[in-house]
């Protein structure tokens, strides 16, 4: 790898043994990719992964405690996603002594380090770090030093940042350097497309369900996607990007897609079209049926099939501040349907602290809370991961939610069915 002479000397010590470790892990990460230089980090915050105090995480406390005793915080300000736990949230005596002497005994020293290494606020905790109310919102062109995959793909595709899909503290290294190696999704051709993906539905494809068909078809490669304009228009207004939110974090977690175009929206697509698809690309057609087919292929994994569900999380990646008010809209409409006052399964709706707080000054947020529905900052996966959780019977329409635990995918308007009208 070609390094600039402040490179050079970063490798060779110049600002001490614990930073010439990291861009040593940095060049080898690096050259492991094939890149052969490295490229400055230009975002004005960083966004990390790593946001909870798991007990088996001793290296990266150990790690962070060298980078602060070596007086080097992170070049960045940062945010980093969710908190795993959050009293509000329905949880059993079982559970909780599980959570906080099992599982997540070290978050409050985690969240001391983070502060320490440049934590953006204390409300910098979610997944969608990129929403207006957080702030965290990068540039067309800015190189990103990050790894949460939801927010990488929503960053290369509707933002036109570059960013590769970075492991946990390798986001956190490439910001304290400064530089991260330039390979994959960094450079010009490996942001083209791989594939070609023709939408033909008949209705508007459910994004969490389309994101997850692509992803599972087209695994790390990068799709142009075509037909979605008849649906979402060429604008990339609220509704556009809550629907690639969602879209994209299944595409990332169904599969490892780090990168999406949708044809006449996305930026690089508006700005180079058709030029961006490889001459040797594959096609893939989805219509209504292939949906249909991989919705219908989803395992169920709970031991009771035909349990009835205890919990519901909606907002993995995190709920916008629309999706709130639309939600709050639906579920009202669906229980005065039904004659229900209240949600008939306990139901978590989880967003950005930010987004909440806005939210909370809104009318919706007390006719929310009148259906019975709970409004949280936490993290569902980090919730199911609990070994009580996992045997739970948990609704949602998260496909990444459904790919990392036993939660079960439906539809919308299937979880609405369920959320107004229980048995009836």
């Amino acid at each position: 790898m070609k390094l600039t002479e402040e490179q050079k000397a970063l490798l060779e010590g110049s600002k001490g043994e614990t930073l010439a470790k990291v861009m040593e892990s940095l060049v080898r990460y690096g050259e492991l990719f094939g890149a052969d230089e490295m490229v400055p980090v230009s975002s004005k915050y960083n966004h990390l992964v790593t946001s909870f105090g798991l007990k088996a995480l001793g290296p990266v406390y150990e790690l962070m405690d060298k980078l602060i005793e070596a007086g080097a915080p992170s070049g960045q300000k940062f945010t980093v996603d969710p908190k795993p736990l959050d009293k509000n949230v329905p949880s059993n005596f079982a559970q909780n002594i599980v959570f906080k002497h099992f599982m997540y005994s070290r978050q409050k020293d985690y969240e001391k380090q983070l502060r320490e290494l440049g934590l953006l606020s204390d409300k910098a905790f979610t997944c969608t770090c990129y929403m207006d109310e957080v702030g965290n919102k990068p540039e067309f062109g800015d190189v990103l030093s990050w790894s949460e995959s939801s927010a990488v793909v929503y960053a290369n595709s509707v933002l036109g940042a570059r960013c590769n899909r970075n492991s946990g503290i390798i986001d956190l290294m490439g910001s304290v350097i400064g530089f991260v190696p330039k390979f994959g999704l960094l450079t010009d051709e490996g942001r083209k497309a791989d594939w070609i993906v023709e939408v033909r539905t008949e209705k508007k494809p459910e994004a969490q369900l389309l994101g997850s068909a692509i992803g599972m078809k087209v695994m790390e490669d990068v799709p142009y996607v075509k037909g979605l304009d008849k649906w979402l228009g060429n604008v990339l207004d609220d509704e556009a990007c809550t629907y690639l939110k969602d879209f994209g974090a299944a595409t990332a977690s169904n599969g490892a897609v780090g990168l999406y175009h949708i044809d006449g929206l996305t930026p690089e697509a508006v700005k180079y079209g058709e030029d961006l698809i490889k001459p040797d690309a594959k096609v893939y057609v989805i219509d209504d049926a292939e949906l249909e087919r991989v919705y219908r292929d989803y395992p169920v994994i709970w031991k009771n099939k035909d349990a009835s569900p205890k919990l519901c999380f909606m907002g993995c990646p995190h709920m916008s501040l629309q999706q709130l008010k639309d939600w709050t809209d639906k579920i009202e409409k669906g229980l005065a349907m039904s004659g229900q006052e209240k949600v008939t399964v306990p139901t978590v709706f989880t967003a950005a602290p930010d987004v909440l707080e806005k939210f909370a000054r809104t009318p919706y947020a007390d006719r929310l809370k009148a259906t019975g529905v709970i409004t949280s900052y936490i993290c569902p996966l980090m919730y199911m991961n609990n070994p009580l959780s996992e045997k739970m019977p948990v609704i949602t329409s998260s496909n990444k939610l459904r790919t990392y635990t036993s939660a079960r995918y439906y539809t919308d308007d299937e979880i609405l069915d369920q959320l107004t009208k229980g048995g009836k």
